[in-house]
This record gives C-alpha cells, sequence and structure tokens, in this order.
C-alpha cells in the first residue's frame, strides 16, 4: 500500500490572506491620519511622508540586492514602515534625518535580523527612539499646526505634554485635541483620524480590540487615578502618540503577543510605563519608549500567556 503520508513543518492550515493584503490594509488605514497629517502641518509633511516611504523601500532593496536574497519590497512591510516613521517624527524634521532613521528602521532593526517576521522590536518605533536621543533638538521640536503657526511665536510654541505637568491646561480645546488641532509629530495629533484606521482594521480583521482599547483605557484610568481629575486626564489621553501607538505599532504581528491574554498583558505594561515616563520622568512623552520595552518582553508574555495543548504539558 502506497504511502502518502507527508510531513512538514507547521503551519499546516493556511489562509487566503497574504502579507500583502495585510500590509496593504494598513497602509489604507493610515491614510486618514495621514492625510490629516498634511492638512493640520503643510506641503512639508507631505514630502516627509513621502521621503520615508521611498527611504524605507529603496534601503530594502539594496539590501536584498547586495546579499543577495529575494526582492521583498513588493510585500508591502517598507511601506508600512516608512509611514509609520514618517508620522511619528515632526513636519519640521530635516530631510537628512529622516533618512537616517530609515537606515536604521529598515536596515539595522529589520534585515540584519533576518527580514520580516525576525526582528525584535517594531522598526519604525526603534527608529524614533534612537532618532529621539540622537536629535533630540530637532525631534522634540513644538510645531504648531498651519491654522495658528501665523499666530504664535514657534520658538516658545508647547506642545500639550509639556504643559501638562505644571498643572497647567493646554490653550487647545478637548475637540481640538480630538480632531488634531495641536502641536505633535504629524501622524499623531487627529485621534479622529486614528480612530478610522482603528474601525476599519477591526472590520478588515486586521488587529482585534484587545491591545488599543487596554492601552488607551489604561493611560486615561492612570492619568485620572494621578491627577484626580477627568479633564485633565483626557488630555494626557489625548496627547502625544497615544492613539497612534496603541492602535498601529504595539499591534504589530511580529513583535506583540498572539494570544488575548498576552494582548491585554502588553498593554497595559505599556499604559504604565507610558504614564511612570509622562508624570515621572525627563521625557514628556513614553509611548515610543514603552512599546520598544515591552517588544523585548513580548516572547516572554508569549510564553506564559500561550495556551496549554491538550494532554500537553505547560512550559
Amino acid at each position: 500500500m502506497e504511502n502518502n503520508l507527508i510531513v512538514s513543518v507547521s503551519p499546516h492550515v493556511h489562509g487566503k490572506r497574504t502579507t500583502f493584503n495585510v500590509m496593504l490594509d494598513v497602509c489604507i488605514a493610515l491614510m486618514p491620519a495621514a492625510i490629516a497629517g498634511c492638512a493640520i502641518f503643510g506641503l512639508k509633511a507631505a514630502i516627509l511622508c513621502a521621503v520615508c516611504v521611498a527611504s524605507c523601500v529603496v534601503f530594502e532593496f539594496l539590501f536584498t540586492k547586495l546579499c543577495h536574497r529575494r526582492t521583498t519590497v513588493g510585500d508591502f512591510s517598507a511601506v508600512v514602515t516608512g509611514l509609520l516613521l514618517a508620522m511619528n517624527v515632526p513636519a519640521t524634521l530635516p530631510i537628512w534625518q529622516a533618512v537616517v532613521g530609515s537606515f536604521i528602521a529598515i536596515i539595522i532593526v529589520k534585515c540584519l535580523f533576518g527580514g520580516l517576521g525576525c526582528n525584535f522590536a517594531n522598526p519604525a518605533i526603534t527608529a524614533r527612539v534612537v532618532m529621539l536621543i540622537a536629535f533630540t533638538g530637532t525631534m522634540a521640536a513644538a510645531v504648531p499646526p498651519m491654522a495658528i503657526a501665523e499666530t504664535v511665536d514657534v520658538a516658545t510654541y508647547a506642545t500639550p505634554l509639556s504643559v501638562l505637568p505644571g498643572g497647567t491646561l493646554p490653550e487647545a480645546t478637548l475637540m481640538d485635541m480630538f480632531l488634531g488641532i495641536r502641536g505633535g509629530a504629524l501622524g499623531e495629533t487627529s485621534a479622529a483620524a486614528l480612530l478610522l484606521g482603528f474601525v476599519y482594521l477591526l472590520v478588515r480583521k486586521v488587529i482585534t480590540w484587545h491591545t488599543p482599547v487596554v492601552f488607551i483605557g489604561a493611560v486615561f484610568a492612570l492619568a485620572f487615578a494621578i491627577t484626580g481629575d477627568m479633564t485633565t486626564a483626557l488630555y494626557y489621553t489625548l496627547s502625544g502618540g497615544t492613539f497612534i501607538g496603541a492602535i498601529f505599532m504595539a499591534t504589530d504581528y511580529v513583535t506583540s503577543p498572539s494570544t488575548a491574554k498576552g494582548k491585554i498583558v502588553f498593554a497595559l505594561g505599556c499604559a504604565v510605563i507610558t504614564t511612570l515616563i509622562r508624570f515621572f520622568g525627563s521625557y514628556p512623552e513614553g509611548v515610543s519608549f514603552s512599546i520598544l520595552f515591552m517588544n523585548i518582553l513580548n516572547p516572554y508574555i508569549d510564553k506564559w500567556t500561550m495556551k496549554k495543548p491538550f494532554g500537553g504539558v505547560k512550559a
């Protein structure tokens, strides 16, 4: 009798969704925030987005060619990295620094560790942290929206997170904060646009609700517990990169847990670290640092929260 048993490594069940499909969905989900950022901060924001995306694609293409590997730019992951990096920097960032950030994200964090699926941390987040340390002046620049840029002294303009620790509420209203009419990185200011992307990703089943909802909810709860004021807690929640970090960076497939319980633990860790840095650290913002730290802990979270197979022994 002929033996037709085929032995192979997992996965044994394959779906129709490919890496390209997932990355394309993420790009589409990012479009409302990217368009809002360009509308709020002007042409320089659009140029920065184009430069970061083009640099990431070129760096990945050149690396695969130099290393005689299969070209992977067609999976759109480099495009997503470039777009996320651009949306996490000020619109006034010098072009050459954006190119350096793209190099760090693609070559150092992604390609040198084996490419997509092998990176230990989110490439865009890691690049942003390195740039915050290396280019503190330009990365921490308080860039006002075009609507108020001509009426304020840019040199003394303050972002919400720079005034909140002093007990002062920003001049921007909560509605301004929700719509994005405030200072900050070009893609992080409009919570409304980011929530549109969140809904799209949920409908397309690219991500689940666990990480974004727990992350954002915990940031609000912790801020309220520390300040005792709901309005101040809302300002803290809508400030900085809370929404873009929770929706688009903390949900990265490669560097975040695969189980629902693990996603909740991951999100809580991000929220706690973010809040501690904002209230007690030397940096006004802590989202990037918190996600990077939790990315490093991700293998352990996955191990601790992984379901035990029926009849198996817990690792």
